[in-house]
C-alpha cells in the first residue's frame, strides 16, 4: 500500500485561505451536485481539519456520528455543525462545535487557515477549518453525537491511490461520490462522502503548490 510523504504544517498554511480572509463565492463542488440541490439558500456551516504532529506525520482527528442522529447517521465525518446566531463565522462555529463534540477546549486548537467552501446535498453551505491540535488533547466525545474518535495519518488520506469515485443512486439518479480505501489502523470506519471531499479538496490545493 503506497503512502503520500509527511506533509508540513508550514506547507498546509500556503496552500490554504489565510485566516483573516474566510472564503467567500461560489462553493468549489457545484458541478457534480447539478441537479441534486432544492431552490432553497444553503445553511452555513463548518468543520475543523484538526492535525496533530506525532512526530514522524500528521495525524487527522475523525469521529464516527452517533447511530441515532436525524442526519448522517452513524458516518465518519469532521467535527463541525451549522453556525449559531453567536457565532462570529466559520472558525469560532468549528472552534464551538470541536468543544462540544470531542472536548477540545480552544487553547488547544491553533488555526491556520481554511479550506474552499463545500456543498453537502442536505443543504449546507461548509467552511472547513484548519487547525493544530496540541498532542496532549484526549478526546472527551459527546455520546450523544459521537460514537468514536480516531486519527488517520496524513500521509495516507494524501495518497492518490487511496482515494475512489463510486457511483451511488440519490434521489432517483446516479450520483458520484469519493471514497477512501479502508485505513489499516481502522478498517471499519468507512471515510467517504462530504469528508472525503473536504480532503480531496485539500490535496487538489496543495498539488496546486507544485
Amino acid at each position: 500500500m503506497s503512502m503520500a510523504g509527511p506533509t508540513s504544517l508550514e506547507r498546509i498554511v500556503r496552500a490554504v485561505h489565510p485566516l483573516d480572509a474566510e472564503p467567500g463565492g461560489p462553493e468549489w463542488n457545484l458541478d457534480e451536485l447539478d441537479g441534486l440541490l432544492g431552490s432553497a439558500p444553503p445553511r452555513p456551516a463548518a468543520v475543523l481539519l484538526g492535525l496533530v504532529d506525532r512526530g514522524d506525520d500528521l495525524n487527522l482527528l475523525l469521529t464516527r456520528r452517533n447511530d441515532g442522529l436525524r442526519l448522517h447517521a452513524g458516518q465518519v465525518s469532521l467535527p463541525g455543525g451549522r453556525l449559531d446566531p453567536d457565532d462570529a463565522g466559520a472558525l469560532d462555529a468549528a472552534l464551538r462545535e470541536a468543544a462540544e463534540e470531542i472536548g477540545l477546549a480552544r487553547v488547544q486548537a491553533r488555526p491556520l487557515g481554511y479550506l474552499d467552501p463545500v456543498r453537502t446535498v442536505t443543504g449546507f453551505r461548509v467552511v472547513p477549518l484548519i487547525a493544530q491540535v496540541d498532542p496532549g488533547f484526549v478526546a472527551r466525545p459527546d455520546p450523544a453525537e459521537v460514537a468514536a474518535v480516531f486519527e488517520v495519518p496524513m500521509s495516507f488520506l494524501l495518497a492518490p491511490d487511496h482515494l475512489r469515485a463510486l457511483t451511488i443512486e440519490f434521489a432517483g439518479r446516479p450520483r458520484r461520490v469519493l471514497e477512501f480505501i479502508p485505513y489499516p489502523g481502522a478498517p471499519d470506519q468507512r471515510i467517504w462522502g462530504v469528508t472525503a471531499s473536504i480532503l480531496y479538496n485539500l490535496r487538489q490545493r496543495l498539488e496546486g503548490m507544485r
